[in-house]
């Protein structure tokens, strides 16, 4: 017995010892400063082998160690299943995505989680030149109703994604919940316009967050701002196709929190549904706020519906009859300045607020959007909304 387990500890030794060496000789310094290339780990470059469990072991080794440490996805590409990338972390990391990560369509391995997850980290970099391509193709038309988001950061503070590219997500591209402090900059994001669900981001109860020189086309909203976002700030984006940039669905689901404090800027949205938005569901029954809105810098090319807020939206017609009009969402402060550019459809500003609050506070302020057909007949439709109107086109000003 005790020959047998000194060759079970002799076993285990010589296992430990191989499994950090490849730690050792995937990090080129170790320890502070330490660079862990996940193909000198068993990660593959041919898109077929499943390269899982090296990004999750460079991932450990990156986030347990102190210092600045760096997980490298270099060129190739490299097929993964789910990667959950969980702290708190000891140090700094950044993920340099320079290949492609290709999401796998076995939807069995995700059990209704998402692809790449970062989950409770602080003080995290996703920058490169690489791509984050969920193959959602294969899977659009699954029926299935639970599909993985690509980039889910969740409670992170601090972080910074930057330089990638994201496409054809599997639902959405980036989903970013219960976080502080990010920001997303000069990505790109593209999905067929004829897909749905495909958001480009979606950002929810969370603040500080800023979104800025991206590019979006997808077959859903480029940015939508959920509940219980404030102080975010979205500039220099352009967005199309799509459904534009808008804030809400809100009111889904009870005991939302506020909005505030959201600013869209410097935009160009292109041939897209709609333009820049704010949206509550019809029969809204808890209370919820939104609050200090602005929309400027705008320019709209070809948009269907440039200027909307719509507090009776009711997707697929699922509203309960005698739950209509009920909707107690107060919109309020809400800015639109200089937004000019041409709309597909006749009516280019459409205000549908609640009877039971009506919007207030309500500026539009040098909005010029006309309708690009022969009759050059611009409208607008103003219910229950109130505010002023200044140097916008005449027929805009239904306030």
């Amino acid at each position: 017995m005790a020959i047998r387990d000194n060759a079970i500890g002799g076993l285990f030794m010589i296992t430990f010892v191989c499994a950090a060496c490849a730690m050792a000789e995937a990090s080129g310094s170790g320890g502070s400063g330490g660079i862990f290339d996940i193909t000198k780990l068993g990660a593959v470059a041919d898109g077929k082998t499943d390269s899982t469990k090296a990004l999750q072991d460079a991932w450990a080794a990156a986030c347990g160690a102190a210092g600045q440490q760096t997980v490298r996805i270099p060129k190739g590409d490299f097929l993964t299943g789910p990667l959950k990338f969980r702290g708190p972390c000891k140090g700094y990391v950044a993920i340099q995505l320079d290949g492609t990560l290709l999401g796998s369509n076995n939807l069995q391995k995700y059990n209704g989680s998402n692809w790449v997850e970062i989950l409770h980290v602080d003080n995290i970099v996703i920058t490169g030149s690489g791509t984050l391509d969920g193959q959602g193709a294969a899977v659009w038309s699954d029926g299935c109703k639970i599909l993985p988001n690509s980039l889910v950061l969740d409670y992170v503070n601090n972080g910074t994604v930057s330089g990638i590219k994201l496409v054809n997500a599997k639902f959405f591209h980036i989903n970013i919940y219960k976080s502080k402090v990010v920001t997303v900059k000069n990505v790109t994001i593209s999905a067929p316009a004829n897909t749905s669900n495909t958001d480009g981001i979606h950002i929810g109860d969370s603040s500080e967050i800023t979104v800025a020189d991206a590019t979006i086309g997808t077959g859903d909203d480029c940015i939508s701002v959920g509940a219980g976002s404030e102080r975010v700030n979205i500039q220099g984006v352009t967005c199309g196709p799509g459904q534009g940039i808008s804030i809400g669905c809100l009111g889904k689901f009870k005991l939302e929190n506020d909005v505030r404090d959201i600013t869209v800027r410097d935009c160009v949205l292109r041939n897209t549904t709609n333009g820049v938005r704010i949206k509550s569901h019809e029969e809204v029954l808890s209370p919820l706020v939104v609050s200090r809105v602005a929309f400027e810098n705008i320019k709209m090319e070809g948009v269907a519906n440039p200027i909307i807020i719509d507090q009776k939206y009711c997707p697929e017609n699922t509203c309960v009859e005698n739950r209509k009009n009920k909707n107690q969402v107060t919109i309020k402060d809400i800015t639109f300045r200089n937004i000019t550019g041409t709309s597909t459809t006749p009516e280019a500003l459409s205000l549908l607020c609640s009877e039971l609050i009506p919007c207030s506070g309500i500026e539009l302020l040098d909005v010029n959007v006309e309708y690009a057909g022969k009759d050059n007949k611009t409208m607008a439709v103003c219910h229950n909304a109130k505010g002023l109107s200044e140097g916008s086109l005449q027929a805009l000003a239904c306030l």
